[in-house]
């Protein structure tokens, strides 16, 4: 499978570890229906296998039957996501747009995020197909609707290693 190839791995592997397992996949495509900009954020929530109370996990809800909740930063600052795009993505198909370095600053709130687009230039992602792109959940991150709508499929997919507190445990464990 190709989100576990080796080539996969040896992206992964020196940032999260030997352990590193596949905790939660999503299929993209931004097309000339579904061409919409997504604001400045960061990705707080993981996918978990059943509701448990535990400190630090908090803003519960259930997606298409499944328990997401956001994560403390502890559990977000071990993880990696992988973008894989199947599809080219240039400057006019709404790329991903990262402020760097914003990663290592913990989950920010609204005023951060209004001082760190004033203070941090932006970075557009142009990535040809079969290209990769990884990132921390805690990178804050944005997208453009695309001036030429196409598809733009990219499979996002987060890997973490090691457990979650309390019996709480990733979806795909």
């Amino acid at each position: 499978m190709l989100i576990t190839s080796r080539t996969i791995r040896d992206l992964v592997e020196p940032v999260v570890g030997p352990e590193a397992r596949v905790v939660r996949s999503i299929l993209f495509d931004k097309t000339a229906e579904s061409n919409r900009g997504v604001p400045w954020h960061q990705d707080l929530t993981i996918a978990v296998a059943e509701r448990r109370e535990v400190s630090g996990f908090v803003g519960w809800s259930v997606k298409d039957g499944v328990h997401h909740v956001q994560a403390p930063r502890e559990v977000l600052e071990q993880m990696l996501t992988v973008r894989l795009h199947l599809d080219d993505c240039g400057p006019e198909n709404g790329p991903l747009r990262v402020l760097p370095g914003t990663h290592t600053r913990g989950w920010l709130d609204t005023e951060m995020i209004n001082q760190l687009k004033r203070e941090i230039p932006e970075q557009v992602c142009v990535v040809p197909r079969g290209g990769t792109f990884l990132m921390r959940p805690l990178l804050l991150h944005a997208s453009s609707r695309a001036v030429k709508p196409g598809h733009r499929r990219v499979l996002h997919v987060e890997f973490a290693a090691g457990e979650l507190p309390n019996s709480l445990r990733f979806l795909t464990r």
